[in-house]
């Protein structure tokens, strides 16, 4: 676990809602700060970064103080557009005190899938790490009405990270990682750290709805981890909220789940 992530160059962190918002609904000020000194660590180790975060929805409900329990797709657009806007603004904020810039680019299923599209998606991310400044990537939810739904961003970043060609995706979560049972309701479920064989995983485990461990489940971590793989890409599933998470990841300090290549 720790030498991957010492060898990899180009790493793409994917944050689930349930890792950027507190308990209250509102955006974990504490956790972004702890994420951008995780962050410049890295940068300063010569590594690059691009964030792949969620939130906007859950950060529009706490703004606004509304419309949490409409299920209207009008007024979940509505909140996603105003929940974005505070959470770019808090990663601004938060990161610019460590003197990292970041910028927000707003995707959809089309825009990866369209050739000319994930072109220039392409060179804008290479233009923004080349120049030192982290790409924050979302879902464009205001337009993409099929896509909100919990999980979409696991799949989003493992499109984002074969897109930039990068060299590790981890998916930061509510969970340690890959159990071989619900660990919710099974005390005895074992975390599986290391996942050869995909198709022999989905054999033994039970990915449905009741098996949906962390916020966007494991059947999406599962598909990202697929994709990735199939670029020669290992995949690292572990819980966002334990403080210096990346850093003690790298350092062998805490355990996790990879699927390796």
């Amino acid at each position: 676990m720790n030498n991957v992530i010492k060898d990899s160059h180009k790493i793409v962190v994917k944050i689930g809602s349930s890792t950027i918002t507190s308990e209250d609904g509102s955006i974990d000020k504490d956790f972004i700060e702890n994420l951008a000194l995780q962050v410049k660590t890295l940068m300063d180790l010569g590594k690059k970064v691009v964030i792949v975060s969620s939130g906007a929805r859950i950060a529009g409900v706490s703004t606004i103080g509304k419309w949490s329990r409409k299920e209207d797709i009008h007024y979940k657009q509505a909140l996603c557009a105003i929940g974005q806007v505070e959470l770019m603004d808090s990663y601004r904020r938060i990161f610019i005190q460590h003197d990292l810039h970041v910028a927000q680019i707003l995707l959809t299923r089309e825009d990866i899938e369209d050739k000319a599209r994930s072109l220039n998606i392409r060179n804008t991310l290479f233009t923004l790490i080349d120049e030192g400044v982290i790409p924050i990537i979302n879902e464009n939810d205001t337009v993409s009405v099929d896509e909100i739904k919990i999980g979409d961003n696991d799949m989003l970043a493992a499109h984002s990270t074969v897109l930039w060609g990068g060299d590790l995706l981890v998916l930061l979560s509510d969970i340690d990682g890959i159990y071989d049972k619900n660990p919710n309701e099974d005390k005895n479920a074992k975390l599986i750290e290391e996942i050869k064989d995909i198709e022999e995983l989905e054999k033994n485990i039970s990915i449905g709805s009741k098996s949906s461990f962390g916020t966007g489940g494991i059947e999406t971590k599962i598909k990202a981890a697929k994709l990735v793989t199939k670029y020669g890409t290992p995949l690292i599933v572990a819980k966002g909220k334990k403080k210096d998470i990346l850093i003690n990841l790298a350092e062998g300090k805490e355990k996790a789940t990879i699927f390796t290549v």
